[in-house]
Protein backbone atom coordinates (compact mmCIF):
# COMPACT_ATOMS: atom_id res chain seq x y z
CA UNK A 1 0.00 0.00 0.00
CA UNK A 2 1.13 3.66 -0.92
CA UNK A 3 1.30 6.44 1.38
CA UNK A 4 1.40 9.99 0.58
CA UNK A 5 2.88 12.60 2.46
CA UNK A 6 2.75 15.66 0.80
CA UNK A 7 -0.68 17.08 1.87
CA UNK A 8 0.26 17.30 5.56
CA UNK A 9 4.13 18.47 4.40
CA UNK A 10 2.90 21.48 2.92
CA UNK A 11 0.53 22.02 5.41
CA UNK A 12 3.32 22.53 8.03
CA UNK A 13 5.77 24.08 6.13
CA UNK A 14 3.07 26.92 5.01
CA UNK A 15 1.70 27.05 8.62
CA UNK A 16 5.49 27.65 9.47
CA UNK A 17 6.08 30.41 7.31
CA UNK A 18 2.71 32.14 8.22
CA UNK A 19 3.57 32.31 11.58
CA UNK A 20 6.95 33.80 10.65
CA UNK A 21 5.16 36.18 9.04
CA UNK A 22 2.83 37.06 11.93
CA UNK A 23 5.89 37.07 14.34
CA UNK A 24 8.02 39.16 12.34
CA UNK A 25 4.70 41.54 11.36
CA UNK A 26 4.00 42.31 14.39
CA UNK A 27 7.04 44.03 15.39
CA UNK A 28 6.75 47.01 12.36
CA UNK A 29 2.81 47.34 12.78
CA UNK A 30 1.48 50.89 12.49
CA UNK A 31 -0.81 52.34 14.63
CA UNK A 32 -4.35 52.02 14.29
CA UNK A 33 -6.04 54.94 13.42
CA UNK A 34 -8.28 54.04 16.73
CA UNK A 35 -4.81 55.06 18.47
CA UNK A 36 -3.78 57.79 16.74
CA UNK A 37 -6.89 59.38 17.88
CA UNK A 38 -5.35 60.63 21.20
CA UNK A 39 -2.50 62.19 20.04
CA UNK A 40 -4.14 64.22 17.04
CA UNK A 41 -6.66 65.91 19.54
CA UNK A 42 -3.66 66.72 21.89
CA UNK A 43 -2.12 68.16 18.79
CA UNK A 44 -5.14 69.97 18.14
CA UNK A 45 -5.76 71.80 21.25
CA UNK A 46 -2.10 73.37 21.67
CA UNK A 47 -2.32 74.83 17.98
CA UNK A 48 -5.42 76.29 19.40
CA UNK A 49 -4.03 77.78 22.50
CA UNK A 50 -1.27 79.04 20.51
CA UNK A 51 -3.49 80.26 18.30
CA UNK A 52 -5.48 81.99 20.84
CA UNK A 53 -2.41 83.82 22.74
CA UNK A 54 -0.86 84.98 19.77
CA UNK A 55 -4.06 86.65 18.57
CA UNK A 56 -4.14 87.65 22.25
CA UNK A 57 -0.81 89.33 21.98
CA UNK A 58 -1.78 91.43 18.98
CA UNK A 59 -4.70 92.67 20.15
CA UNK A 60 -3.00 93.75 23.61
CA UNK A 61 -0.64 95.52 21.80
CA UNK A 62 -2.76 97.16 19.27
CA UNK A 63 -4.93 98.32 22.21
CA UNK A 64 -1.62 100.27 23.72
CA UNK A 65 -0.72 102.15 20.72
CA UNK A 66 -0.62 105.72 20.86
CA UNK A 67 -0.44 109.03 18.83
CA UNK A 68 3.25 110.85 19.42
CA UNK A 69 4.57 113.94 17.91
CA UNK A 70 7.97 113.61 15.34
CA UNK A 71 9.24 115.68 13.29
CA UNK A 72 8.40 115.32 9.30
CA UNK A 73 12.00 116.32 7.76
CA UNK A 74 15.76 117.44 9.84
CA UNK A 75 15.89 120.44 11.94
CA UNK A 76 18.83 122.27 13.06
CA UNK A 77 18.80 124.24 16.52
CA UNK A 78 17.48 127.48 16.68
CA UNK A 79 14.79 126.66 14.03
CA UNK A 80 11.46 127.92 14.44
CA UNK A 81 8.49 125.47 14.27
CA UNK A 82 5.42 125.62 11.58
CA UNK A 83 2.65 123.39 11.84
CA UNK A 84 4.34 121.80 8.82
CA UNK A 85 7.56 120.30 10.14
CA UNK A 86 5.49 117.56 12.69
CA UNK A 87 4.23 114.82 11.51
CA UNK A 88 1.69 112.25 13.40
CA UNK A 89 3.78 108.62 14.77
CA UNK A 90 2.18 106.26 16.43
CA UNK A 91 4.20 103.94 19.43
CA UNK A 92 3.71 101.05 21.66
CA UNK A 93 5.33 100.21 24.85
CA UNK A 94 7.69 102.52 26.76
CA UNK A 95 7.17 105.55 25.34
CA UNK A 96 7.53 108.00 28.71
CA UNK A 97 8.42 111.39 27.92
CA UNK A 98 7.22 111.71 24.33
CA UNK A 99 4.59 114.73 23.07
CA UNK A 100 1.61 113.36 22.74
CA UNK A 101 0.22 114.24 19.21
CA UNK A 102 -2.82 116.20 20.92
CA UNK A 103 -0.17 118.66 22.25
CA UNK A 104 1.48 119.50 19.15
CA UNK A 105 -0.49 122.57 18.67
CA UNK A 106 1.84 123.98 22.01
CA UNK A 107 4.79 123.85 20.46
CA UNK A 108 4.10 125.69 16.81
CA UNK A 109 6.35 128.76 17.23
CA UNK A 110 8.68 127.68 19.60
CA UNK A 111 12.67 126.65 18.77
CA UNK A 112 14.58 123.67 18.77
CA UNK A 113 17.10 123.72 21.14
CA UNK A 114 19.08 120.48 19.04
CA UNK A 115 19.06 118.64 15.92
CA UNK A 116 16.79 117.04 15.11
CA UNK A 117 15.96 114.19 12.17
CA UNK A 118 13.56 113.16 9.57
CA UNK A 119 10.74 110.77 11.35
CA UNK A 120 12.29 111.14 14.76
CA UNK A 121 9.90 111.66 17.78
CA UNK A 122 10.34 114.22 20.14
CA UNK A 123 9.86 115.51 23.52
CA UNK A 124 9.70 118.88 25.42
CA UNK A 125 13.57 119.28 25.47
CA UNK A 126 13.89 119.62 21.80
CA UNK A 127 12.88 122.94 21.89
CA UNK A 128 12.67 126.34 23.82
CA UNK A 129 10.11 126.46 26.43
CA UNK A 130 8.43 129.99 24.99
CA UNK A 131 8.19 131.23 21.58
CA UNK A 132 11.16 133.34 22.33
CA UNK A 133 14.33 131.90 20.77
CA UNK A 134 17.38 130.54 22.91
CA UNK A 135 19.83 132.59 21.14
CA UNK A 136 18.68 135.32 18.33
CA UNK A 137 20.87 135.85 15.52
CA UNK A 138 23.55 138.69 16.65
CA UNK A 139 23.28 138.09 20.16
CA UNK A 140 25.25 135.68 22.91
CA UNK A 141 24.73 134.69 26.20
CA UNK A 142 27.27 135.73 28.74
CA UNK A 143 27.58 133.88 32.31
CA UNK A 144 28.50 136.99 35.26
CA UNK A 145 29.51 136.42 38.86
CA UNK A 146 28.82 139.71 40.74
CA UNK A 147 29.75 140.26 44.36
CA UNK A 148 28.76 143.16 46.37
CA UNK A 149 28.98 146.61 45.28
CA UNK A 150 28.30 144.98 41.51
CA UNK A 151 24.87 145.03 41.59
CA UNK A 152 21.88 146.11 42.71
CA UNK A 153 21.67 145.21 46.56
CA UNK A 154 17.90 143.90 46.14
CA UNK A 155 19.16 141.20 42.73
CA UNK A 156 17.81 140.92 39.30
CA UNK A 157 15.17 139.44 37.88
CA UNK A 158 14.84 137.21 34.64
CA UNK A 159 13.91 140.13 31.84
CA UNK A 160 15.82 143.01 33.75
CA UNK A 161 17.47 145.22 31.54
CA UNK A 162 21.01 146.13 32.58
CA UNK A 163 23.77 148.52 31.79
CA UNK A 164 26.97 146.57 31.22
CA UNK A 165 30.47 148.67 32.46
CA UNK A 166 33.67 147.90 33.39
CA UNK A 167 35.43 149.41 36.11
CA UNK A 168 38.63 148.71 36.74
CA UNK A 169 40.32 147.24 40.20
CA UNK A 170 42.83 149.75 41.81
CA UNK A 171 45.72 147.60 40.87
CA UNK A 172 44.16 147.65 36.88
CA UNK A 173 44.82 150.59 34.22
CA UNK A 174 42.33 152.62 32.54
CA UNK A 175 39.04 154.19 33.56
CA UNK A 176 35.20 153.06 33.53
CA UNK A 177 33.64 152.47 30.29
CA UNK A 178 30.51 150.91 29.15
CA UNK A 179 30.83 147.82 27.07
CA UNK A 180 26.85 147.27 26.41
CA UNK A 181 24.44 150.09 27.04
CA UNK A 182 21.37 147.45 27.64
CA UNK A 183 21.24 143.80 27.80
CA UNK A 184 18.64 141.78 28.74
CA UNK A 185 18.93 139.50 32.07
CA UNK A 186 18.25 135.52 30.93
CA UNK A 187 18.58 133.90 33.99
CA UNK A 188 19.73 134.58 37.80
CA UNK A 189 20.87 132.73 40.80
CA UNK A 190 21.83 133.78 44.23
CA UNK A 191 21.95 137.16 45.86
CA UNK A 192 24.53 140.19 46.46
CA UNK A 193 24.07 139.32 50.01
CA UNK A 194 22.53 135.50 52.17
CA UNK A 195 18.95 136.26 53.65
CA UNK A 196 19.87 133.89 56.65
CA UNK A 197 23.35 134.89 57.44
CA UNK A 198 23.16 138.39 55.81
CA UNK A 199 26.63 137.77 55.03
CA UNK A 200 28.13 138.90 51.61
CA UNK A 201 27.84 136.41 48.83
CA UNK A 202 27.75 136.02 45.25
CA UNK A 203 25.33 137.05 42.17
CA UNK A 204 24.72 134.36 38.98
CA UNK A 205 23.64 135.91 36.03
CA UNK A 206 23.83 135.09 32.28
CA UNK A 207 22.90 138.23 30.05
CA UNK A 208 22.24 138.49 26.40
CA UNK A 209 24.55 140.98 24.64
CA UNK A 210 25.71 141.70 21.26
CA UNK A 211 27.90 138.60 19.78
CA UNK A 212 30.76 141.01 18.49
CA UNK A 213 31.05 142.59 22.46
CA UNK A 214 32.01 138.86 23.50
CA UNK A 215 35.31 139.30 24.52
CA UNK A 216 35.07 142.25 26.04
CA UNK A 217 31.97 141.66 28.25
CA UNK A 218 34.23 138.05 29.02
CA UNK A 219 37.35 139.40 30.12
CA UNK A 220 36.33 141.82 32.31
CA UNK A 221 33.78 138.99 33.76
CA UNK A 222 36.84 137.02 34.38
CA UNK A 223 38.76 139.67 35.85
CA UNK A 224 36.04 140.62 38.12
CA UNK A 225 36.12 144.29 36.78
CA UNK A 226 32.32 144.08 35.55
CA UNK A 227 29.23 145.72 37.80
CA UNK A 228 25.25 145.69 35.96
CA UNK A 229 23.33 148.80 36.80
CA UNK A 230 19.41 147.90 36.32
CA UNK A 231 17.78 150.40 33.77
CA UNK A 232 13.83 151.30 33.38
CA UNK A 233 12.26 148.36 31.78
CA UNK A 234 11.08 150.51 29.06
CA UNK A 235 14.64 150.80 27.92
CA UNK A 236 15.11 148.98 24.59
CA UNK A 237 18.03 146.29 24.84
CA UNK A 238 20.56 146.38 21.79
CA UNK A 239 19.43 142.30 21.07
CA UNK A 240 16.26 141.50 21.88
CA UNK A 241 14.68 137.86 22.41
CA UNK A 242 11.36 139.12 21.28
CA UNK A 243 12.41 140.64 18.36
CA UNK A 244 14.93 137.96 17.23
CA UNK A 245 17.64 140.28 16.65
CA UNK A 246 18.97 143.75 17.14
Amino acid sequence: MRVSLSSSTRTSSQGSRAAGRSTGGGQARLPSSRERRPALAALAVILILLGAAGSALIALNSGSRSDFVAVSGDLEPGHKLERKDLSRGDLAGATGGLIPWSEADKYIGHYTTTWLYKDQFVTPKNFTSDSNPPVPTGGALVGVSLEAGRAPSDGLNVGDIVSVIRVPTANQEGGASTLVTAAEVTSSAGAITDSKTSANSSLNVTILIPDDKVTLVGAAAASKSLMLAKLSPATKPEVSRNSGGR
